[in-house]
């Protein structure tokens, strides 16, 4: 048990598959995924905007597939890489079976979707031959017609059956490297379908709201309701699916994960939103500090708190920390212990030195 166990969480015990060289499900890393919007045939822009997504901390990208101009286009886009790749396919079979001769490590598809058992057969053959996972992507927007006409509309048990129809079709050719999703744009309903299937599978689930809309109200969607899902104990990779750019996706998700312990990676800051007591420019100054840091990847906690409130407090529950205090006079801790006062000017050069000396440290023990 942990010195603090009421921020323990139980993860679900699921089965352990591979996309690339990265392990979902299990104890392994609940890792981050986005997508690209790119045309996947514009190859150097998608591998530009792949950079960018990995570069922002993302474990895994998805490129959509829909022609064989796409799946051509990765054979190239795979050598300029170095994170796994997932290839969408929606209703023809043969865009996945190139997809997996063509480099890419899983194949999003329905296998219900792709046809008849002979064509699905050959699909399954494709990612055997060639080392690729496969996500079973049920979707809220897109279950099956007799499905939809049993429950007169999407709802947790019909995604659920959907689920289990396409799991049952890939055990039956004895394949069991996937992991499974059971997405909507409803927060309620994909929270319960994946309750649900949570309790009638153990393999891995990729979690997700999709469609969740706008970067704003997408970002709060998601959170409430990979949240829930991830304080449970289920989920093995997630995405943030946003109208936005891809590496704000990112962003959120590796923030979501942080902000409950399932995952430490960078500066995870602390700030009060300011009032009148503050000492300095709270506001002004996180924002700064978060660019300025954004290059950390090494897991270090920072409280940037205006005033002697709360400020002591927080900072000795962190790495790093700065308490506002009168007269231009502020102080800062290391290790929660007061240690220098600061003026004003100097809060955000010290900070960074401070939290890159930090990861300097954490670098040099990891070796």
């Amino acid at each position: 048990m942990s010195i603090r166990p009421f921020r323990d969480i139980k993860r679900n015990k699921t089965k352990v598959i591979n996309v690339g060289p990265v392990k979902v499900g299990g104890n392994n890393p609940i890792s981050v995924q986005s997508m690209t919007n790119t045309l996947t045939t514009d190859v150097n822009k998608t591998i530009k905007q792949i950079h960018q997504i990995s570069e922002a901390g993302a474990d895994i990208v998805r490129v959509s597939c829909p022609d064989e101009n796409s799946t051509n286009a990765l054979k190239e886009i795979v050598k300029h890489i170095d994170i796994p790749l997932v290839a969408d396919i929606h209703f023809h079979y043969k865009r996945a079976i190139e997809a997996a001769e063509s480099g890419a490590n899983c194949l999003r598809i329905n296998p219900g979707n792709i046809g008849d058992k002979k064509k699905i057969k050959e699909v399954i053959e494709a990612a055997k031959n060639n080392n690729c996972s496969i996500r079973i992507g049920v979707n809220a927007g897109s279950l099956e017609k007799d499905i939809l006409e049993k429950y007169k509309e999407p709802c947790p048990e019909a995604l659920v059956e959907s689920a289990l129809r396409n799991i049952k079709i890939l055990e039956d050719l004895d394949f069991q490297n996937f992991k499974i999703s059971v997405k909507s744009s409803d927060v309620f309903l994909s929270v319960k379908s994946y309750r649900l299937l949570s309790q009638q599978t153990t393999y891995p689930l990729h979690l997700g709201i999709t469609e969740a809309g706008s970067y704003l109200p997408g970002s709060i969607k998601s959170s409430i309701g990979l949240g829930n899902l991830l304080m449970d104990g289920i989920g093995d990779t997630i995405r943030v699916s946003l109208s936005d750019d891809p590496v704000e996706e990112v962003k959120i998700g590796n923030e979501i994960l942080k902000s409950i312990g399932l995952r430490n990676r960078g500066v995870k800051i602390i700030s009060c939103p300011s009032c009148a007591r503050q000492g300095f420019e709270v506001i002004e100054t996180v924002k700064i500090l978060e660019n300025k840091l954004s290059h950390i990847k090494e897991p270090i906690t920072l409280s940037i708190i205006g005033c002697v409130v709360n400020g002591p407090g927080e900072a000795s529950q962190t790495d790093i920390g700065i308490t506002g205090g009168g007269k231009d006079s502020n102080m800062l801790y290391l290790n929660g212990i007061q240690t220098k006062k600061l003026n004003n000017n100097e809060i955000i050069s010290k900070v960074v030195e401070q939290v890159e000396k930090k990861a300097s440290e954490i670098q040099k023990k990891a070796k």
